[in-house]
């Protein structure tokens, strides 16, 4: 995760055999940064180990929507040239607090 600072905060997989109990990286490095009260995020990457790039499943991007709906996305997949996109591309017509209050 990229922040507005330009820190980096890291995230990785956290997986459980209950596969509901697992959390991503990417909602890993946000609630990382959160619990250090940064929450300015510019982008942030998502990296493979397969062939293809894999973009923040739902969840994620519902989380990231939170922060900033314009984020950045890059993804990658091994052995390929990074992807970028952003989260208005990826969840449009999302909702976020503001939304809340009407």
């Amino acid at each position: 995760m990229l922040l507005s600072s330009g820190e980096i905060i890291l995230g990785s997989n956290v997986e459980n055999a209950s596969y509901g109990l697992s959390m991503c990286a990417e909602r890993v490095a946000v609630f990382k940064a959160v619990s250090m009260g940064k929450t300015r995020f510019k982008a942030i990457a998502v990296v493979s180990r397969k062939r293809n790039p894999v973009y923040p499943c739902g969840a994620c991007r519902q989380v990231l929507r939170e922060f900033n709906p314009a984020i950045k996305i890059i993804t990658a997949g091994k052995n390929r040239k990074p992807l970028m996109t952003s989260l208005k591309k990826l969840l449009p017509k999302s909702f976020g607090p503001e939304d809340l209050s009407k």
